[in-house]
């Protein structure tokens, strides 16, 4: 099953508070960058985050986003504030795409 078209823009709309967010199509799903930085994708209508130790606080399920992948953190969407906290820490830990 891929992602809805319908639900990537929910996220979308989801993450307007931070800025320089950036979406890319990869095989019926979509990857998620935040200032050049990959920090997870919507994945069967999910949204899910890299694992890093600065996002190990927010206690967020494990999720494979497909099968042979690693697992991933599963991020609550309806509250945006928590939303872009959790974006930013996990960027802390993460390198900047070049």
């Amino acid at each position: 099953m891929s992602t809805s078209k319908e639900f990537k823009e929910f996220i979308l709309e989801q993450l307007d508070l931070l800025d320089n967010i950036t979406c890319k199509s990869m095989m019926g799903e979509f990857l998620l960058y935040y200032n050049k930085v990959l920090f997870g994708g919507i994945y069967d209508n999910r949204l899910l985050v890299k694992k890093v130790d600065t996002n190990k606080k927010y206690n967020m399920v494990e999720e494979i986003p497909y099968e042979g992948a690693k697992s991933m953190y599963l991020v609550d969407v309806d509250n945006k504030e928590l939303l872009k906290e959790v974006i930013i820490e996990t960027c802390k830990s993460l390198p900047i795409k070049k």
